[in-house]
């Protein structure tokens, strides 16, 4: 197992305040002449945790993490990756920052543990040191049987588990993945994905995680921000944007059992419910409107009625639903102006 890592010293003149926080933007903001990629993004990402930048393919996710990096220089506002200004000192980003792209390129000709190498001499790693490292690397990413092949051998779920370990030969603090489950096989993006957050969890590197696809973010993400024509539209662990959206009023779907009529009186009956929907896919299935409130008491009332409760959840919880219900919303917004 690669060795966990120990907390690298904050530059001088960091702000204490923000020693837990990983990478950090500020009004970041990048254009085109009159096109704005990114507009006025605001990003707080704690040290260990696993945050994915959401939204569909053109929202200005790649732009953004090109600022991080240092390799695209921002029309105003600043950015601080692990305390570091990646405008004025790129190459301490770059030190400290392992980046995978949506294609990542390697020498097709040399062996996956001679790519590792090569990455390795790069970055000024001693050769025994790079060894060692790389051999738990290869490991580590499920490659040691295939080390020694040639990467033109390679699947491009092996590629991208190989770009993987390549990040990670210089032991960063920061990971950057941009799309990394982009063309793999279902196989192939679940290994991926348990790849991303064993890095997470045993190696306490942050993970940065662009994507535009729902499901295998919310499989792996601490949090998230939901990104859209440049700017953030949300963000935040799922249970908060889900709660940002409910506001005072709470849908709730509730699995019974019984006569409709009975069913549907029941709910009706319970303290504060304003609205019942049978689900015309599942019939056993009710969506039950009210405030907040009700959630704390809707399956002990049922019980009193002599309903047991088999299933319920807040309607909204899902990545999914939150992701369109606040584009839904965005869009609202821009008709209404």
């Amino acid at each position: 197992m690669v060795r966990k890592r120990a907390r690298r010293g904050r530059p001088v003149g960091s702000d204490e305040a923000d020693h837990d926080l990983a990478i950090q933007t500020h009004g970041l903001t990048k254009a085109y002449g009159d096109l704005v990629a990114v507009d006025n993004l605001n990003l707080s990402i704690r040290a260990g945790e696993v945050f994915g930048l959401l939204g569909p393919n053109g929202a200005g996710k790649t732009t953004t993490i090109l600022m991080l990096l240092g390799l695209s220089e921002p029309t105003r506002g600043r950015a601080e990756v692990v305390g570091f200004d990646p405008t004025r000192q790129p190459l301490e980003v770059k030190r400290r920052v392992g980046y995978l792209p949506d294609d990542v390129g390697f020498y097709a000709e040399l062996t996956g543990r001679q790519n590792l190498r090569y990455t390795a001499a790069l970055n000024g790693i001693e050769r025994r040191a790079a060894n060692d490292r790389i051999g738990q690397l290869l490991e580590q990413v499920g490659l040691a049987d295939a080390a020694d092949r040639r990467v033109e051998q390679y699947s491009r779920g092996m590629r991208q588990r190989l770009g993987l370990a390549d990040a990670m030969v210089k032991d960063p603090s920061v990971m950057i993945l941009d799309e990394p489950t982009a063309s793999i096989d279902p196989a192939g993006v679940t290994d991926v994905l348990a790849l991303i957050q064993a890095l997470a969890r045993d190696n306490g590197v942050t993970v940065l995680l662009s994507s535009h696809l729902l499901h295998q973010v919310h499989q792996v993400c601490d949090r998230v921000a939901i990104f859209n024509a440049g700017r953030i539209l949300a963000q935040g662990r799922m249970a908060q944007l889900a709660e940002q959206l409910a506001g005072d009023q709470l849908e709730l779907e509730v699995g019974l059992e019984g006569p409709a009529d009975q069913v549907e009186a029941a709910l009706r009956a319970v303290t504060g419910v304003t609205d019942v929907r049978r689900d015309p896919r599942d019939p056993s299935l009710w969506h039950v409107t009210g405030p907040q409130s009700i959630r704390g008491h809707l399956a002990g009332d049922l019980a009193a009625r002599g309903l047991s409760v088999r299933h319920l959840r807040r309607v909204g919880d899902e990545l999914d639903e939150i992701y369109q219900r606040y584009f839904t919303r965005e869009a609202d917004r821009g008709h209404a102006a």
